[in-house]
């Protein structure tokens, strides 16, 4: 049964190597489109970020398709968008064209990042829900890493920036095939009187007392209201966890050295070598996404916050000391050693924290609504972030470089402070949390 459990998350995170992958491939890419359409730095930073305004798009309508089809009809959509974006993005050569493309990849990776934790997280037993749903972050990594790995080998290929885009849709038809052979959500089954069907399902994952954890969700169902607002007094508290982990989780900076990661390398001297030090910050990402997942249940979503939040505040502030100095050339292996270390700490802490909680701060009343509200709020982030940085990072303007990364410093201080008041979930089924959170 166990085995069984692991294969539905594998399948189900499979969302989350397409999300890595269609997020960070753009940064192989990026300056090679910035030439072939003649594009200013605001015109560049608008294309960079096209896809991440179609993120939150993708969060905000994905509530109410999730709710009337199920998390498994929708997670196929998902997938099917992932083949045309790549599709689209490498065989069609013109500028509008390719927003258009790079558009519905984003509606693809925000509605995955609405749909996929809530996926797992509704069918995972609650002993290993963190870990399960921590494995949707793991790919999600994977997949940058995946990304950096396949651009790395294209690079210098005619055209390689077309086959750089369009290699998504290879696993993106993998994962549209093997969601047929997962099962649908139990919460959202009964949700929607299919309690027999829920009840099968929870006999495959491996529920040891199914009659119980049906009547637990049923009387949790009770208590709310179908298609209840999620603006209301008493889910104050689950609204500003998730925005603020959010929010958190953005304002470090993460995405800017995803996307940008070349880019920056470029500057620091590193030359012909910046897309194998792209691939090592990834391969950094990883393995400390593995010792998050492997904590998060033991240690809980506090104290990997706490630890993370000291660790990025130094190694960004030795970033931030860099860029003030004008120092880059001289100091390439200060800056790797730098943003490894960030990568390293976040990947433990923010980054292994963000999908769980947000999936497990809301009743499963609201619970779409409440994963898009987190969604959306990382999204905006992102997309806001990744559109000003080409404007600050430009030839001569590190001192102004210098103001983001320690902007970025500021932010993670902050998440310390969030943590505090953040309350422990580790081991608690779904039902027990709102209890405690939902008054």
């Amino acid at each position: 049964m166990k085995n069984k459990m692991f294969y539905i998350a594998f399948v189900a995170s499979l969302g989350g190597l397409l999300f890595g992958f269609d997020t960070a491939v753009i940064s192989g890419a990026e300056q090679a489109i910035e030439k072939i359409y003649g594009l200013s730095g605001f015109a560049h930073g608008f294309t960079m970020s096209i896809a991440l305004i179609g993120t939150f798009i993708g969060a905000f309508f994905s509530t109410k398709p999730v709710e009337k089809f199920g998390r498994l009809v929708s997670l196929k959509t998902i997938a099917a968008l992932y083949v045309v974006s790549a599709l689209g993005c490498a065989l069609i050569l013109n500028w509008y064209s390719f927003l258009f493309f790079r558009f519905l990849g984003g509606l693809a990776v925000g509605a995955s990042s609405v749909v996929g934790p809530m996926y797992i997280a509704e069918i995972s037993p609650s002993n290993w829900r963190g870990r399960f749903v921590a494995f949707f972050q793991f790919n999600i990594v994977f997949g940058i890493v995946l990304a950096y790995l396949s651009n790395y080998w294209i690079s210098g290929a005619p055209n390689d920036w077309q086959w750089m885009l369009g290699v998504l849709a290879l696993p993106a038809l993998l994962f549209a095939v093997l969601l047929y052979t997962i099962p649908e959500s139990p919460r959202w089954l009964i949700k929607n009187g299919r309690e027999k069907e829920a009840h099968d399902v929870f006999q495959t994952t491996g529920e040891p007392d199914v009659t119980q954890e049906v009547a637990s969700i049923k009387a949790s169902l009770a208590t709310g209201v179908s298609n209840e607002p999620l603006f209301q007094k008493k889910y104050a508290r689950p609204i500003l966890f998730a925005f603020f982990i959010a929010t958190f989780n953005q304002l470090s900076g993460i995405n800017t050295i995803n996307y940008y990661a070349p880019r920056i390398f470029d500057i620091a001297g590193f030359g012909a070598d910046k897309m194998l030090n792209a691939i090592i910050i990834g391969v950094t990402n990883l393995v400390f996404t593995m010792f998050g997942m492997f904590l998060i249940d033991k240690l809980g979503r506090k104290k990997l916050i706490y630890i993370g939040s000291v660790c990025m505040f130094i190694s960004l502030a030795s970033v931030t000391r860099l860029f003030y100095l004008n120092d880059l050339a001289g100091s390439g292996v200060v800056l790797l050693v730098s943003l490894m270390c960030f990568i390293a700490s976040f990947a433990i802490s923010l980054g292994a924290v963000i999908w769980v909680l947000i999936a497990e701060v809301f009743p499963t009343s609201v619970r779409a609504k409440g994963q898009v509200l987190g969604s959306m709020t990382h999204w905006v982030w992102c997309a806001a972030l990744t559109w000003i940085f080409p404007v600050f990072v430009q030839e001569g303007q590190y001192r102004d470089a210098s103001c983001i990364f320690g902007f970025y410093a500021v932010a993670v201080a902050l998440s310390f402070v969030f943590a505090w008041k953040l309350p422990e979930t580790k081991n608690k089924t779904l039902e027990q949390i709102q209890k405690e959170l939902v008054k």
